[in-house]
């Protein structure tokens, strides 16, 4: 049964390339270039989101005070700061990686690693991604019952841009979720074969 099974297989394959239907080589080098593609949209949103982030700041008199807002004041926006930094560097590394993983024989390997070094990556992303938007809904709408009173009606430029830079560091943990989508389908269809 097996042997039937292998050979219409191996029939079935050699009746594709005849006809131009890519074979897994194809596959192997579109899901490379997709992984490629996914890192470099990664880097990019993460050095956009650093680039904002550092940017922002604004400055306001209350009360005959001046008061200045600025990212480096709250532990969140730094952690997030962090993470986008982390997460840009790991992603160009991995870029080196990934080119040298579709170069290798070992498949199903090279997706295991690639599968847990982009969850932990994800996981890194969407931590600085809450702690910044607790914070961020907590400055925007305040918290009655603690007393904490909202800041972005008097800081609002400030305000806007931390948004912003939260979308791309947003964009960047959506990047490397879809690589782990793709590792981990990747690794259990192999894992089938």
């Amino acid at each position: 049964m097996a042997l039937e099974v292998a050979r219409d297989k191996a029939s079935f394959m050699l009746q594709a390339k005849s006809l131009g239907i890519p074979g897994s080589n194809t596959s192997k080098t579109s899901f490379f270039m997709a992984q490629i593609m996914l890192r470099v949209f990664a880097a990019a949103f993460t050095v956009a989101a650093i680039c904002v982030m550092v940017t922002s700041s604004q400055s306001i008199i209350l009360l005959g005070f001046s008061i200045r807002a600025q990212y480096s004041y709250s532990s969140a926006m730094r952690f997030l700061l962090v993470t986008d930094a982390v997460v840009c560097a790991f992603s160009a590394l991995s870029l080196i990686l990934v080119c040298r993983l579709s170069r290798s024989g070992s498949y199903l390997k090279s997706c295991f690693y690639l599968l847990m070094h982009d969850m932990v990556i994800m996981v890194l992303a969407v931590s600085g991604c809450a702690a910044a938007t607790a914070v961020g809904y907590v400055s925007r709408y305040g918290e009655e019952k603690m007393g904490w009173m909202a800041i972005c009606d008097r800081v609002g430029k400030f305000c806007n841009q931390m948004m912003i830079a939260l979308v791309f560091s947003y964009l960047a943990f959506f990047s490397y979720f879809a690589l782990a989508v793709m590792s981990s389908n990747k690794v259990m269809y192999q894992a089938n074969e």
